[in-house]
């Protein structure tokens, strides 16, 4: 297999990117699309069942951003495959998962979509620049079908963001500082209504001009299920927000240093839901106490090869930090596809796709137009 993540440049209105988006990342497009539809295939969900999610799906969209959708009926036309199948591709954790249950085959192996995400404030770093940084757990397979976005936006912020192809979002950042990633959670509230997908809050979040407003999207967008997401601003902000459903509880860097796996960690949280991840997730219990702890002894000084060392932990491999190639619970092939390591302030973004196999980087750009903050003049 080869490890290259290519990089995909659009722009234009909202539709014109997605046709060039669908031209582009063709291939890759059809692969995953291909992916996830024989996986609902296996449960016997049917073509029919998944444009009557999507019927549903949409009108919810249009109402939270109406681009979002143009911009999928445009990946659509480019890549040349059914819109309900790009619409898998941006909601796949809430499509397989309501799909699974729809024919009762929720169990402990519904393949969750890990991650260890962290971030180090300005203050904790060598460098006094904020390092946002995130491994990504999902299908080995997938990564054949990871691609780095470079969304050149006319209507807002440039973006960068790491996603599988057809996504318009999974971790990234903007032009204007913001930077996101999303952790799997899960609770006792999850699918009792029809929310959001995920990916299409992340991106929404990105399209912001304002940290506040990124922040309105993650903490006030109802949702279909559980998720953590952290939001930083390379001025040296750090909100964790897990997600349930219907509600959103904080949870705060310490010492400059935030580290959050799969599990939830607000007090209030574990007070009024149940998690019921741990059956399925059960080493993000002491993923991030690894990576806090290796980290924790270098603050003040902490680097990007540092993170990225963190990241590399292989404690109880392969039920580790980076995880090598492996069955989950569910007898699917589970691999951490990707490090991500960003620096927003200079807008660099680093990939590593299947750290545990291979240790190479790819650099990617982006011009950021963030200007930090003048002191306040004291008179």
């Amino acid at each position: 297999m080869a490890y290259g993540c290519p990089l995909i440049e659009i722009s234009g209105s909202p539709y014109d990117r997605g046709v060039m988006y669908g031209q582009k990342a063709h291939d890759r497009i059809v692969k995953g699309a291909t992916h996830y539809s024989e996986q609902l295939n296996a449960t016997s969900f049917s073509s029919g069942q998944l444009s009557q999610i999507v019927a549903k799906l949409v009108p919810l969209i249009e109402s939270f951003n109406t681009d979002l959708v143009a911009e999928m009926r445009g990946i659509a036309a480019g890549a040349q495959i059914p819109f309900e199948h790009v619409v898998l591709l941006n909601a796949r954790t809430e499509v397989l998962q309501l799909a699974a249950r729809q024919k009762q085959k929720v169990t402990v192996d519904s393949e969750p979509d890990g991650c260890t995400g962290l971030v180090v404030l300005p203050s904790a770093t060598r460098d006094k620049r904020l390092i946002h940084a995130q491994n990504w757990d999902w299908k080995f397979e997938c990564a054949e079908t990871a691609i780095v976005l470079h969304i050149r936006r006319d209507d807002g912020p440039d973006i960068l963001t790491f996603t599988e192809a057809g996504g318009l979002a999974r971790a990234g950042m903007n032009a204007s500082g913001v930077a996101i990633t999303g952790n799997y959670l899960e609770s006792d509230r999850d699918y009792r209504d029809l929310g959001i997908p995920l990916a299409l809050i992340r991106r929404h979040a990105l399209e912001q001009d304002r940290l506040a407003l990124a922040l309105r999207a993650v903490y006030c967008t109802g949702k279909s299920a559980s998720n953590n997401m952290i939001v930083s601003h390379a001025e040296g902000i750090v909100l964790n927000l897990e997600c349930a459903p219907d509600e959103t509880f904080q949870v705060h860097a310490r010492d400059g240093l935030l580290v959050h796996a799969n599990h939830w960690q607000s007090p209030v949280a574990l007070a009024k839901l149940l998690d019921t991840g741990i059956k399925s997730t059960p080493d993000s219990l002491y993923r991030d106490l690894r990576v806090d702890g290796f980290l924790r002894p270098h603050i003040g000084r902490i680097s990007p090869d540092d993170v990225k060392r963190s990241l590399f932990d292989d404690f109880e491999s392969p039920w580790g930090v980076c995880r090598p190639p492996r069955p989950s619970l569910s007898s699917n092939l589970s691999a951490t596809v990707a490090m991500i390591v960003m620096e927003p302030v200079v807008g660099t973004m680093e990939v590593a796709m299947l750290p545990a196999l291979n240790k190479q980087f790819h650099r990617f750009q982006l011009q950021s137009d963030f200007k930090p903050a003048s002191p306040a003049s004291l008179s």
